[in-house]
Parts: C-alpha cells; structure tokens; sequence
C-alpha cells in the first residue's frame, strides 16, 4: 500500500528536533519558523513537556473519555484560569476542525436554527460533509451540515448588519486568519459582529484555532479587541505537536447528554500534553516573548523594502510581497535551511515560530532573507 497522494512533501525527513531546530535523516540541521501550521507553541522537545507526557504513558497511557478523568477538571481549571475565561465550560476534541463542527453544532443547537455568517476567504476545517452523512435524526437535529451558509467581506460592518436576521444560528470569525495570509479582523469589526449576534439571539464563535495559546502575545487574539465571545474553538499550540482540541463555552448554552461526542478528546494523553504546554507558557513567560520577539520580526521586516505589507500580531506574522513566494520559501529551505510558511494569495511568507524563539534565531532569518532578495 502507498500513501494517498494529496500533500506536496518536500524530500526531507526530521528525525530530531528540540526547541526550534530539526535535523534530518542525514544530519542536517534546520531552523523552523512555521512549526506545522503553528502546532509547535513551546518548542520542540520541551524537557517539561516530554517528561509530563512520558510519565503519563508509563501510567496508563491512552483511555477514552468515557471514564472519569481528573486530568480533564485539572485542564479546565488551569486553561481558564491563563485565559480569563474561567466561568466557562470545556469540551475538549482533537482537532481544529473538530472544534469548529462541534461549535457550529452548538450554535443551532441553542438556537434551532441553520444560518451561519462567515467571512469570506476564512478556513475553519475539512470536515463539512460528516454531519450530512450521519442519518440519525436524534443526534442532528436540529443541526444539519447542509446549514445556509452567507460570506461576508473582512471588516466590512455595514455588509454583516444586512446579513444578519433572526434566522442566524451564528456568526463565526477568525480574528487572525491563519490561512488566507493573516488578514486581521478590526476590534470595530469584532465588537460590532458581538452587538449583532446579542440583538438576534445569534451565537458569537471566535476561531482560535492557529491564533490561540499565546500566539499573539495574548491567550488570545480576540482579546485585543475587548470582547468575550459565547464560544472559543482552539487547537494546534495547545498540544504542541499531540491532537488536542478544545471548545470554550459560555455557560448560557446548557448542556445534555449525548449533545456532543468524541473518541479521542480529553484523553489522558491529551491532557498531560495540554497541561505542560499551560505549565510552560505561565513558568517561562513565551507570551511576553511572543510580543517581543513579533516586534522584533516588524521591525526588522520594515527596513526591507521589498516587503510591501506586514500582517498579524505576536508571533503569527505574514510579510507580503509583490510577487508568488514559492521560489523564495525554496531557497530559504534547500540552501539556508530554515523553514517557512505560505498563505492562500501565494505572495505572503508567514512566520509561526515556537513561542519560545530567540533574536539570535531570528536573525539567522533575515540574514538569510536579505541575501535571496
């Protein structure tokens, strides 16, 4: 059997990696400033990380969340205590795009309604045609994956108020987005989607998913932005490189049993590895050095002058340039060896390093950057 041939691989194969270096099988020695789509939050390796989750596996290892858990309680307690969201309630998965459906799910569920506002160009998953495979009207209803769906410009405040009726379930956003070339959502943007969704009952979903765990400098980018969503999907970061997902929910949606369901979600795995990346955030200070070090990488970009826009906030940054990025991230891997990100209009290099990166590594990049420009 071979793989399904769906992702371009580059013919590199890490077989070490600690902090923000990788070697390969060859021995060569990488600095990644992408990090798996900004899985890598605390850096790879972490001694704290390895040692929490190793110690757990020698425990009991894996068991599903169909038993009592208090490393789930435990996870609660300490996420809502470095998010400020503390009175809210958790329901943990495995993936973004877990999240994200199970969010969706929520929005109709409390609302029994179907219509979801979303901005266009943003990206919340692939997981769009499960629920419409399911023939269970005990489990779906009332959601359904079939659900109208209207776009909205980014920022566009006058276009979301016509969208909006009291037939809309919720309006979902990403406050950053990740994919589409870190295009930020105004905090009059952000407030205005809140006012709307409390005028017409509608559920407020903030996508954390690739801009939450410290990321930005904040737990999350919304934050920046003073307001307090009904419900918080985040993933990626909160692993750092183990499945973990979650959904942060304001207590007015209530819960039933068989609501919302996992297999995976808040295993004892999971949680070690979500609790030692919450460890290591609050211990080693990486949101301060987000904002640091993501100033530094503005700075240092705007002296460029090939660098035409520069997006994002912390470290979830985008430089754009005036031409496809594609050859320039080539060079920078095959002869500099450092790894970078692209986005969906193919001419913004995005930079997701660990939190924990350093000026030092930083400037190995732009070393490297000013040479092939």
């Amino acid at each position: 059997m071979e793989m399904f041939d769906v992702y371009p691989l580059y013919p590199i194969e890490p077989v070490k990696a600690l902090g923000s270096k990788l070697w390969d099988k060859n021995g060569a020695e990488y600095l990644d400033l992408y990090g798996g789509h900004a899985v890598i939050s605390i850096g790879h390796s972490h001694p704290t990380y390895v040692k929490n989750v190793t110690e757990q596996l020698n425990k009991i290892g894996f068991y599903s969340n169909a038993v009592q858990n208090s490393l789930q309680g435990e996870l609660a307690l300490k996420l809502g205590q470095i998010s400020g969201y503390y009175d809210y309630n958790l329901f943990l998965c495995s993936t973004g795009a877990e999240a994200n459906e199970n969010a969706l799910k929520l929005a109709s569920f409390h609302t029994g309604r179907k219509k979801i506002i979303a901005v266009e160009n943003a990206f919340h998953g692939r997981t769009s045609g499960a629920v419409a495979a399911t023939h269970n009207p005990k489990i779906i209803a009332p959601y359904n994956a079939d659900h109208e769906v209207e776009f909205v410009p980014l920022n566009d405040c006058e276009a979301l108020e016509l969208a909006f009726n009291d037939e809309v379930a919720g309006f979902i956003i990403e406050p950053i987005q990740g994919v589409a070339g870190l295009f930020e959502a105004t905090s009059q943007f952000l407030q205005k989607a809140q006012d709307l969704c409390e005028q017409h009952d509608a559920v407020f979903i903030l996508d954390e998913v690739q801009s939450g765990a410290g990321r930005t400098g904040k737990f999350f980018a919304h934050q920046y932005a003073n307001i307090r969503p009904d419900i918080i999907t985040l993933a990626k970061g909160m692993g750092n490189g183990f499945p973990v997902a979650s959904v942060l929910i304001n207590p007015k949606l209530e819960p039933w049993h068989g609501m919302l369901g996992t297999t995976f979600g808040g295993n004892h795995l999971a949680c070690a590895a979500g609790l030692s990346v919450l460890e290591v955030l609050a211990e080693e200070g990486l949101m301060k050095n987000a904002t640091e070090m993501g100033a530094y990488i503005v700075e240092q970009l705007g002296d460029i002058n090939a660098v035409k826009e520069i997006r994002g906030k912390g470290l979830m940054v985008g430089a754009a340039f005036d031409f496809p990025v594609a050859e320039l991230r080539k060079k920078l891997l095959f002869e500099h060896h450092i790894f970078t990100g692209s986005a969906a209009d193919k001419q913004t290099l995005r930079l997701l390093p660990s939190l924990a990166v350093t000026q030092e590594e930083l400037d190995q990049f732009f070393d490297a950057l000013k040479k092939e420009l």
